[in-house]
């Protein structure tokens, strides 16, 4: 039997590529093409004829024979189904039903459909790493310690007090919030005690808590460029009026900023690893701008994303450390140091500045889950958190090795920073970024164009290849598919 005819994939597309057979099959079984009935080659038959790795193939009979258009008998194979759901046999009238109708843009905010531009910027990716290699910043999922970590959450929900089942202090379960105060008072040399600590959802949520709290419609911000698109996105979300900075070898160039908005409210940066650049804060830098926040009243809002991962020396102190104006705020998260799903993340704030955000805190999601901080508490007191991260800086700096051995052959000048979880790729002369990502991610892979972060236009175009959350042959296989891609263009 041949399902497909002609050329299925399309470069085009953005859609991974069980998602282009799931189509192609779905509208064959609704147009009639493919009866009901009918017997479908198996996932490794169909697999080598279309030339794709047979966990494709599965990936859309999975997804067919859950929404009810495939039927599976074991031993017998793969079949369309006889009945298929009710409410696709229904006529396909676009003006009736309302869950077909794509909504009026004019619904939306102003800064909504500007956070959707934003958005659409970027090359389209699955949130899973299934089909996609080389995804900048992925942690090592693999090497996580799962079998402890449910121990901790088990023996939190089983010995849990009653009184963490009602509703808790907006500031975060203490516990948690000392056992943060002590770890980032000996490695960043942060200066803070737990009251100065707020428990948030990841990075993001203390950038929309800030961005709440501290700006109105129309304040200029400093932005690091290239930079970071989720505090882009919290600044859209508050109307603010952005400000790129650009960036060098030292960091974010003050002086700049200074000549583009003297007055900005607030200025975001990265200094120990600057995203996504990889370069670091220079101490000249750092006290200069902790100089014009003095001056201008203004606060800066430090992300310290993932400074534990530096290769060569101990990480470096953070900024909030040399501030002695309490115009720093501090931003840590455990997305990259343990796992993303446990958005846990953190707000270390100026003293005064605390009663406040915690008014306003209260009116958002009044606290984090209980359960989780409690688990990840004991985690960082009973010493799993500090041995973790020193198992994984380990980990990390071999893959970064194996990483950059497997792409010396490619046509790439490689900058590849001593922390973190990615590298860049410089492309040559007269090669879109986001052409070669486009192309990438139809070949499983999930680097990210440099100038997808860009406000202005950068002088040299290149792509994020992340490696901390692959194994070695998945490393190589990633450069094998990539080199396919540079080839091709």
């Amino acid at each position: 039997m041949t399902l497909f005819k002609g050329n299925l994939f399309h470069p085009d597309l953005n859609a991974p590529l069980y998602q282009q057979i799931y189509t192609h099959l779905r509208t064959a079984i609704l147009s009639g093409e493919l009866k009901g009935g009918t017997k479908l080659p198996s996932t490794r038959a169909l697999a080598d004829e279309l030339g794709v790795s047979r966990n494709t193939i599965l990936n859309a009979y999975r997804q067919l024979t859950a929404e009810g258009y495939l039927e599976s008998s074991e031993g017998s194979g793969t079949f369309v189904a006889r009945v298929l759901p009710d409410l696709l046999l229904t006529p396909q009238n676009h003006d009736t039903p309302q869950n077909h109708i794509e909504p009026s843009q004019s619904i939306f905010s102003d800064h909504a459909k500007s956070q959707m531009e934003l958005s659409r910027t970027f090359v389209s990716l699955p949130i899973t790493r299934t089909l996609r290699l080389l995804l900048p910043d992925a942690p090592a999922l693999d090497a996580f310690p799962y079998k402890l970590w449910s121990q901790l959450v088990i023996k939190q929900a089983r010995y849990m007090s009653e009184k963490n089942y009602g509703y808790q202090d907006a500031a975060g379960y203490r516990p948690l919030r000392e056992a943060i105060a002590a770890h980032v008072t000996v490695s960043r040399q942060v200066h803070c005690t737990p009251e100065q600590i707020v428990i948030v959802s990841g990075s993001q949520g203390a950038l929309d808590l800030t961005s709440r709290m501290l700006l109105n419609a129309g304040d200029p911000v400093w932005l690091e460029d290239p930079g970071y698109f989720g505090a882009r996105g919290a600044f859209i979300g508050a109307k603010a009026h952005i400000v790129p900075v650009p960036i060098d070898r030292e960091g974010l160039i003050v002086e700049e900023g200074i000549a583009r908005a003297p007055k900005a409210r607030l200025a975001y940066l990265t200094p120990s690893h600057q995203y996504p650049l990889g370069v670091t804060m220079s101490l000249a830098r750092r006290l200069a701008i902790l100089d014009w926040a003095k001056r201008a009243d203004a606060y800066l809002l430090e992300d310290d994303y993932d400074s534990e991962y530096r290769f060569a020396a101990r990480p470096l102190a953070a900024l909030q450390g040399l501030d002695d104006a309490g115009r720093v705020i501090y931003i840590g998260t455990f997305s990259k140091v343990l796992f993303p799903s446990l958005r846990i993340g953190y707000l270390i704030l100026p003293s005064p500045l605390v009663d406040s955000f915690l008014t306003v805190r209260r009116h958002l999601d009044m606290h984090a889950p209980v359960l989780e901080q409690a688990a990840l508490a004991d985690f960082i007191a009973e010493g799993h958190f500090a041995r973790h991260l020193r198992r994984m800086r380990i980990l990390y700096a071999e893959r970064r090795a194996t990483l950059l051995k497997a792409v010396s052959e490619l046509p790439l000048e490689m900058d590849a920073p001593e922390a973190g979880l990615r590298c860049i790729g410089w492309l040559p002369d007269g090669m879109d970024d986001r052409a070669v990502t486009r192309k990438a991610a139809e070949h499983g892979l999930g680097i990210l164009p440099v100038s997808g972060f860009c406000m202005e236009p950068l002088a040299r175009k290149g792509v994020l290849i992340g490696y901390g959350g692959y194994k070695t042959l998945e490393i190589k296989d990633g450069v094998r598919r990539l080199k396919a891609v540079l080839q091709s263009m």
